[in-house]
């Protein structure tokens, strides 16, 4: 059954193979990096790569998956633990979105290799398995797919699943589709969870969950440039700056409708320019979209709305004065941390499952956040017991909440506080997932 379920998967996703590159070519008129090395998506892999194979067992290469931006940035820190402990390591960094790629190019010494994950065909896998011969695979986080399973297993390729998490509702997929779900979490050669709650979610599921090693993202360390150009900024700012941070599609508009619900009952029936008053009137709003081809919709949005926009691209000395600042920057969200002085969590006002609060307490800034917090639950809780955040039940009640801390000095300066020793007390998890993989690697290969 389970060889035939496969088999009917395998068929779907070769079927679905033209629609994909025709997904790749929309995307690439906004996003011009989904219409290059498009090749590699479907494991072909021209001259140029053919000389960067292995040619002996020392050579072969660490291969790394980091999906998204998130997990790249994972994969930074485990990176930074794990080549001290493997000098001369060749790094494979797969990626599945342009904002993944471009932050891991970064990460690139001499001699290591950046692709796109090849789409989950048993061809493209088999190919990309043969091609770069890895001496272990480790998926960050969730990506887990069963043809890329199966083509490790068949090649002998120890499938690492690191920084391992399951929330509830993929959960409940993976049950719906155990027939398919449950033999690619099972051909895994370790998962290293998050959390306790993690580990049991990915054990029902069939994973074989070797040890809970803690979230890496917790080791995250802000650049302190950054962090004290927006310090220095915020010293000079007029009034508290409140930031919502990696806001996702509907989110600007749900803070728009706030800020109207927000504001002084006499100014009701006003023109636009009323919406200047009450919450807006108090706070400098800093607003940084999650997904870099939103910034020209967002500001049109609040130009819309009758509010000034100032971009962070324009900027020279410092921030312009405006109704509303726009973070239009990628790689810069420690400056803008460092810039506010409480932020609302973007993914988390719609039913998009939030977004990684840690860099935000890293960077001491506290947080408030709507309902939806599932893709990062434990940390959300943990971060709620310690007093680094706040949960309210939608977006008028954020604005609210926001402003009453930035606006009370004793109160936000308290709450920074309980950020930096949250964010401290649970460092420590990159360095044991570099351990495990480095004990993994000095395994005997079975084949």
């Amino acid at each position: 059954m389970q060889r035939f379920a496969l088999w009917l998967y395998a068929l779907a996703t070769c079927l679905a193979t033209p629609l994909l590159r025709a997904k790749l070519r929309r995307r690439a008129l906004a996003e011009p990096a989904y219409g290059q090395h498009v090749d590699e998506r479907f494991g072909h892999y021209g001259p140029a790569l053919d000389s960067v194979q292995p040619q002996a067992e020392d050579e072969r290469f660490v291969w790394i998956h980091a999906v998204s931006l998130g997990e790249t940035r994972a994969a930074a820190l485990l990176l930074k633990e794990l080549r001290p402990l493997l000098p001369g390591m060749r790094l494979l960094l797969t990626h599945g979105t342009a904002t993944g790629r471009a932050e891991g190019a970064a990460l690139l010494q001499p001699g290591d290799v950046q692709l796109w994950l090849p789409w989950d065909t048993p061809g493209a896998t088999r190919r990309f398995v043969r091609h770069f011969r890895p001496a272990i695979g480790i998926l960050m986080e969730t990506e887990v797919w069963p043809c890329l399973a199966a083509a490790c297993r068949r090649a002998g390729v120890p499938l690492m699943l690191a920084n391992a998490r399951l929330n509830e509702k993929s959960r409940a997929g993976a049950r719906r589709l155990a027939w398919l779900a449950r033999p690619a979490y099972a051909g895994l050669t370790a998962v290293w969870a998050q959390t306790e709650a993690d580990a049991e979610r990915l054990r029902s599921v069939g994973a074989p969950v070797a040890a809970v090693l803690g979230n890496l993202k917790f080791d995250v360390v802000p650049p302190p440039a950054q962090q004290a150009h927006g310090r220095a900024w915020r010293a000079a700012a007029t009034r508290p700056v409140a930031l919502l941070a990696s806001s996702r599609e509907g989110e600007e508009a749900l803070w728009l409708a706030a800020l109207q619900s927000n504001r002084p009952p006499t100014q009701a029936g006003q023109a636009p320019e009323a919406i200047k008053t009450g919450a807006i009137g108090k706070l400098q709003w800093l607003l940084v979209p999650r997904h870099p081809q939103r910034f020209d919709e967002v500001e049109r949005l609040c130009r819309a709305a009758g509010l000034t926009v100032s971009r962070r691209s324009r900027w020279t000395a410092g921030p312009e004065a405006a109704d509303v600042w726009l973070g239009d920057s990628m790689g810069e969200m420690a400056l803008y941390y460092g810039l506010a002085h409480v932020a609302l969590l973007g993914g988390s006002f719609e039913p998009l499952g939030g977004q990684n609060l840690i860099e935000a307490a890293a960077c001491g800034c506290p947080v408030v956040m709507g309902p939806h917090t599932f893709n990062f639950a434990e940390a959300a809780e943990l971060a709620l017991q310690a007093g680094a955040a706040e949960r309210v039940p939608d977006m008028a009640s954020a604005v609210q909440a926001a402003a009453a801390l930035a606006l009370d000095v004793p109160a936000q300066a308290r709450a920074a506080g309980r950020c930096l020793a949250f964010a401290e007390a649970h460092r420590g998890g990159a360095l044991a997932t570099a351990l495990a993989i480095v004990q993994q690697l000095r395994r005997p290969t079975e084949r």
